[in-house]
């Protein structure tokens, strides 16, 4: 994921290294299933974001607003200086470890489905969340393993796929690791943003001021994704166009299904910048 970058993003890539123990160029070339672990993955994927969005800071372009997906928060808060780059590392070094590190509980993708049917089942199933709500025909839940299963069983989607995790993320399984992370975070400098930012907790309400945004990432870990609203969002508040800056273009699918009228743009590379 980091490949032409070698150069331009030396300086970050030396940072990383200080601060992970291990070089995020090298594990980017790693085997698909190494990299796929969490606690290579999300320093990778923070640290090849923030490169790109220094070469597009470089070439004058600016966000009007911000958002991220899940980790993705992070690398949003980068962009528009709410955290140095140093600082979200670290934070994003300490997330990625302590979800490694939980064991339990079972992730879910559900494609094409009933969500009056979903909402229901969930209602009455205490141990499962929609914890990303991606798209009007995406989510994924999660819970208890049986309670999973449960529901995908009642619930009849077209497709249902297991993701490889090791736990049960933005669900309140999740709560141990979240008040771990919690005690780092507020011991973090979080700066007001250049720019309003959207969280994944309230699709609703850009934020302006440090102190709101370090609240609401205390909670994150365990907090459901509702990228499906951001995207609803930013078509109705007058957008005309998205950026997604960071390896993969699967955000840009997903907004592309939710919110049809945005023009996208990814920034997945040097040559796309």
């Amino acid at each position: 994921m980091a490949l032409g970058l070698a150069e331009v993003g030396a300086d970050k890539f030396a940072t990383a290294e200080s601060i992970l123990g291990w070089s995020v160029w090298e594990m980017s070339q790693a085997d698909p299933l190494t990299l796929a672990q969490t606690q290579y993955t999300q320093p990778c994927i923070y640290t090849v974001s923030a490169i790109l969005t220094d070469r597009l800071r470089l070439q004058g372009h600016q966000p009007h607003l911000v958002a991220g997906h899940s980790l993705g928060e992070y690398s949003a808060l980068y962009a528009v200086g709410v955290l140095t780059f140093a600082e979200g590392l670290r934070l994003v070094k300490e997330r990625s470890l302590l979800m490694a590190q939980t064991t339990g509980g079972k992730m879910t993708a559900l494609i094409g489905f009933d969500r009056h049917k979903l909402n229901d089942l969930v209602a009455a199933q205490p141990e499962v969340v929609i914890a990303n709500d991606n798209s009007p025909d995406q989510v994924v839940i999660s819970g208890t393993a049986t309670a999973v299963d449960n529901i995908v069983q009642q619930l009849g989607a077209k497709r249902a796929v297991p993701l490889p995790v090791s736990g049960a993320f933005h669900s309140p399984l999740m709560a141990e690791a979240e008040a771990k992370l919690a005690e780092i975070i507020a011991s973090t400098n979080f700066c007001d943003p250049q720019c309003p930012v959207l969280l994944n907790s309230d699709p609703t309400t850009p934020l302006t001021d440090g102190a709101s945004i370090k609240q609401r990432l205390l909670t994150q870990i365990t907090a459901p994704v509702r990228w499906r609203e951001i995207g609803l969002y930013l078509q109705n508040a007058g957008f005309d166009e998205v950026w997604e800056v960071g390896p993969g273009r699967v955000l840009t699918g997903l907004l592309k299904r939710t919110a049809p009228q945005l023009k996208l743009r990814n920034v997945d590379s040097l040559a796309n910048c």
